[in-house]
């Protein structure tokens, strides 16, 4: 039948044939049957342009022939090679899409010619519905419904790919009347060839994880329900049909069913998959199952529109930290700013948290992180459902969180917005750390054990792989509200009382069955449980920052008293948290579960170890631990257990500071004789290539996963030990040993855990560091950065004279731009002592003058004071001026004036010189490529307007005073030569300063000094000089008429001079 219909339709459009080539060539046209909407300011879509010509050639070969006769030549044509039989297949895909009269005798035609299987046409559609789908044309996406349709219907290979690249394009949160209408037409294509659908196990998993998402946002009108009804039906019949395959999407399945679980069908699949899993499948265990199962990348991604997805990505890779607003402000108007699009932000959460993990690089630098995307989509969040579920995304993969098999990308983001909440946030810190607690019993109580083992694991991989150093200091924090505090002690002791990583615990599992599959809605379902808490955790929010305030307020009011204390930063942080102290000192050392893993020797030595009370005593037995461990016949597999020994018996000695109160060689050999710093002793007596050395660095390596801080123990023992001197380089192959198996990034994550635990330490060991690994500190701003961040004004001062009496080292001229460049975005101390520490070497300026092309007078201050002020004991040389002139003129940004008058008093005659030769350079450039490089580009470029604008301020500053710079040979030379060849423009809009150069020229006669300052102090520059804003706003004008009617003088006397020049140049 449908071949019948087809020949009607092919007979139709044949008979018009000779019309067709026409409304061929006329498809292009606008309002034709043009693929892409466009204005007539687009440029030509090169895809759209190249799929015309492709369709103008086969409506040159089939216009006015007959079908037999247009086959013959298609054929012909394709079998010329692969660029001919692309030609066609192309263009009976655009004849498909913009003539649906043909569409019919066109895909048959394109059955009939195609050689590779449809390939070509499945990659068009596939780059047209990533790329070009919001500007096709409502009748070309129609056609593209109906050429997937028939494809299906073929049942050509490669369309499964197509239809999940359409389900990509339908977007949630979204209900307009086209998404609507997409939403239905792939379902129909879906439903109708169901059997067609049975055969792609990925087609199945994606269908259902599309629809059941989808599923939540239509409700309300009639359409909707009957979309929604019909959703519901495809979607349970394919969950209890092909339930394994279903099984592959991963625990999000489970959070997709939980939204859905009120509807009637969904509720009896619950009761099967809760109560009788077999039902489902005979592989099927389970719920927990589903649940220990991670979401692939791909089912997460599937749930953002191509064009949602890249501007996530654009803004995860591309855009600073701190100039996001615009790009946040655009994305919430365009995908977030209707009520239906709540639901959309758990599916940007998922997608942050499972798909978006950034490169160490870009982790690294100051590009947008993960956590403030998602820290922005939970404020967007109005209703508390909204809010309940966007956390649930956050926390998901917590829950059942195993090392083995997550990543720990998926879990940092949570902490990171804890983390970085705290001070600006206090509330959503708060709520966030409320629902991981509550999440815990009231997720889903038979797996409450599993629930709670998931997140302490999460919360010990973070620990552990250094996502925050310790958990304390945000479980514990004065600013949240007291029974918020207690609640996480009470649920994790082990990260509210100790600052090291805890050993891991297992937890019983709770025990209880569910009496019935109401019972089981109230208590696993977040909608009923989480929603009952939230107005609690709510009013907690509100009454949070009263109660927090005071907290603060009388926090630093008592420590603010203790004037004397010169550690008074260390003191602060000491008070705050001594009660957490107490609790770490009083704890029993338990070396228990470990003792049976230990050969009976070996557990001996351990347990003299830990009665003995003598610190000499200690350090004999270690010293034999050590001899044994170095012994042939030592099993290396007992290293981890003895690692773990060792870290529980000696960890007081990580709490407290390691530098003594007072620095001598004595105290520094007595603060290194602990006992477990005999294996730093044995390590720098051996030889490196000695295989007692590497079982060293393999047990230091054990210890360092599970004590961090041994890092930054070892390079204290090697920069203050007498035993170490010369064998700092011992810690480039510890840092090798390690699982990091990096020197740079070993070391600053080991000087990171120092400055948060000891700055006095972090100055002490700061110049051996700069001197030992140059590499690895000079060249970049990370070490830097991490140093003026908590150093005092004594410590900066310290640093400084160890840069002046050759002990430091911190800047080297390759990278010292760079580093400043990088500091600009620093808080004000941290780039004061940045540049403080700068200038203490003996760098030339000119190597970061180039800074200036950087620094914005509103946003830049500290380095703009700092620079100017160094620039003031400076010789101006040629580059230096240039630099200093290409700042844009600004009525408010000083810079390049002040310098300029400073340099006019000291070195006047080589300021004139270098002016002269930039005047006489750039005035030879185009002046209208200059403007637009000017105003466009991202550096200031130097131009010839902006020298110009720069010596009328310079003028007009100097108006009133002796200084003589203006009656220069030089400058007037030069301001001859420009005024020689520039505009009216450039000669209205600086009309006094070229005045100076035409007295020059018309009374080379008289004494150049009175005539000069006859120039200097005209009444018409002491106008100007009284109204500067006046004049600023002036220059930024090109209009010659404002020019006229403000200053007429001026403009005839202009005109008669530019007569005069111009006859001398002529």
């Amino acid at each position: 039948m449908e071949l019948q219909k087809g020949k009607g339709t092919v007979a139709a459009a044949s008979s018009g044939a000779a019309g067709g080539g026409g409304g061929g060539a006329g498809a292009g046209a606008p309002g034709g049957g043009r693929l892409l909407l466009s204005t007539s300011l687009d440029a030509k879509d090169e895809l759209e342009e190249r799929l015309e010509r492709c369709m103008s050639i086969v409506t040159s070969m089939t216009a006015g022939v007959s079908e037999r006769e247009a086959n013959d030549a298609l054929n012909a044509y394709v079998c010329k090679g692969p660029p001919q039989h692309e030609e066609i297949c192309l263009g009976l895909f655009t004849l498909v899409l913009t003539e649906p009269a043909q569409a019919q005798k066109c895909y048959r035609d394109l059955a009939l010619v195609s050689r590779d299987g449809m390939n070509i046409v499945l990659n068009k559609i596939n780059q047209l519905l990533m790329e070009k789908y919001l500007k096709l044309q409502d009748t070309c996406r129609t056609q593209l419904v109906w050429l997937v349709r028939e494809l299906v219907k073929s049942g050509v290979l490669g369309a499964d790919g197509v239809c999940m690249t359409f389900m990509k394009q339908i977007a949630g949160g979204d209900v307009t009347a086209k998404n609507i209408w997409l939403a239905e037409s792939v379902l129909d294509i879906l439903t109708e060839q169901r059997e067609w659908v049975l055969k792609s196990s990925i087609l199945i998993a994606m269908a259902v994880y599309t629809y059941l998402r989808l599923i939540v946002d239509h409700h309300g009108t009639a359409q909707l329900q009957t979309l929604r009804q019909k959703e519901v039906d495809f979607c349970i019949s394919l969950l209890r049909e092909r339930f394994m395959e279903c099984l592959m999407i991963g625990r999000d399945l489970v959070r997709l069913l939980q939204n859905v679980a009120r509807i009637p069908e969904f509720e009896l699949l619950w009761k099967d998959i809760i109560h009788n899993p077999q039902a489902l499948s005979p592989q099927f265990t389970g719920i927990l199952q589903l649940l220990q199962s991670r979401t692939s990348r791909k089912f997460l991604a599937c749930r953002l529109t191509p064009d949602m997805e890249t501007k996530l990505l654009f803004m995860t890779s591309r855009v600073r930290f701190g100039q996001q607003k615009r790009y946040q402000d655009w994305f919430q108007r365009q995908y977030l700013s209707t009520p239906d699009s709540q639901s959309l932000r758990c599916d940007l959460i998922r997608y942050i948290c499972g798909v978006v993990h950034p490169s160490n690089e870009v982790l690294s630098s100051d590009i947008l992180p993960r956590w403030a995307i998602i820290g922005w989509l939970l404020t967007t969040c109005t209703s508390n459902v909204a809010a309940s579920n966007a956390k649930l995304a956050l926390f998901y993969d917590w829950l059942f969180f195993s090392p083995d098999k997550d990543s720990i990308m998926n879990i940092e983001p949570a902490i990171l917005v804890m983390h970085h909440s705290m001070k600006p946030h206090p509330a959503i810190t708060a709520t966030l750390l409320d629902f991981m607690c509550r999440i815990i019993p009231n997720f889903y109580p038979p797996l409450e054990g599993h629930v709670r083992q998931g997140v302490f694991s999460s919360l010990n991989h973070i620990v552990e792989k250094r996502v925050l150093a310790h958990l304390a200091p945000l479980f514990d924090n004065p600013k949240l509200d007291k029974e918020l505090r207690s609640m996480l002690r009470e649920k994790f002791p082990e990260f509210c009382s100790s600052p090291s990583p805890p050993v891991e615990a297992s937890f019983p599992e709770a025990s209880g069955i569910l009496g019935s599959t109401r019972g089981y809605q109230e208590s696993f379902f977040l909608y009923s449980q989480v929603k009952i808490e939230e107005p609690v955790s709510m009013e907690m929010d509100n009454h949070l920052s009263d109660k927090d305030e005071s907290c603060y307020d009388n926090a630093e009011a008592a420590f603010s008293d203790d004037e004397e204390d010169l550690n008074s930063k260390g003191k602060k942080r000491e008070f705050r948290f001594h009660p957490i102290k107490e609790t770490v000192v009083e704890e029993p050392v338990d070396v228990t579960p470990y003792l049976d893993q230990l050969d009976e020797s070996l557990r001996d030595k351990v347990l003299q170890l830990q009665k003995g009370s003598d610190t000499e005593a200690q350090c004999e037995v270690m010293q034999e631990i050590v001899d044994q461990v170095l012994e042939e016949d030592f099993d290396s597999e007992q290293l981890s257990v003895l690692a773990s020994c060792l870290q529980e018996l000696f960890k007081a000695h990580f709490r407290g500071e390691v530098l003594p109160e007072e620095v001598t060689e004595e105290s520094l050999e007595e603060s290194v004789g602990k006992p477990l710093y005999l294996i730093f002793r044995n390590l720098c007596q051996m030889q490196e290539d000695n295989s007692s050395f590497s079982l060293l660095l393999d047990l230091l390596s054990e210890l360092y996963q599970k004590q961090p801080k041994i890092g930054y123990h070892l390079l204290y023992y090697l920069r203050a030990s007498k035993a170490a001197a010369g064998k700092m380089n011992l810690y480039e192959s510890f840092a090798q040993a390690t699982q990091l198996g990096d020197l740079h990034t070993c070391l600053m994550m080991d000087m990171k855990a120092c400055q948060e635990d000891d700055v006095r330490l972090l100055c002490h060991l700061t110049p051996s560091i700069y001197t030992e690994f140059p590499d690895e500190t000079l060249r970049s701003g990370e070490l830097l950065n991490m140093i003026v961040a908590v150093i005092d004004s004594a410590q900066l001062q310290e640093l400084v004279c160890h840069v002046m009496m050759g002990n430091l080292v911190m800047f080297r001229k390759d990278s010292v731009l760079n580093i400043l460049i990088q500091s600009l975005d620093w808080e004000t101390f941290e780039q004061y002592c940045a540049w403080q520490l700068f200038l203490a070497h003996n760098i030339p300026l000119e190597t970061v003058i180039p800074i200036l092309q950087h620094l914005k007078y509103k946003e830049h201050p500290e380095a703009l004071s700092c620079l100017l002020l160094q620039l003031r004991r400076e010789k101006p040389s040629e580059e230096m001026v240039k630099m200093v002139l290409s700042r844009p003129c600004h009525p408010d940004d000083q810079f390049t004036t002040s310098i300029l008058r400073h340099w006019c008093m000291k070195h006047d005659e080589l300021l004139a010189e270098h002016i002269k030769a930039l005047l006489i350079k750039n005035n030879s450039l185009p002046r209208k490529r200059q403007s637009l490089r000017s105003s466009s580009s991202k550096l200031a470029q130097l131009t010839l307007e902006q020298i110009l604008e720069h010596l009328d301020n310079l003028r007009l500053n100097l108006a009133n005073t002796k200084q003589n710079f203006f009656s220069q040979t030089p400058i007037l030379q030069a301001l001859q030569h420009v005024q020689a060849s520039c505009d009216e423009a450039h000669k209205m809009k600086f009309s006094d300063l070229f005045s100076l150069a035409e007295e020059y020229e018309d009374s080379s006669t008289k004494p150049p000094k009175s005539r000069r300052k006859a120039a200097l102090s005209s009444p018409r520059s002491r106008k100007n000089a009284a109204q500067p804003p006046n004049a600023e706003e002036e220059s930024g004008s090109s209009s010659a008429s404002e020019e006229e009617d403000t200053k007429p003088k001026p403009t005839k006397r202009k005109r008669k001079g530019s007569s005069a020049v111009g006859s001398d140049s002529d």
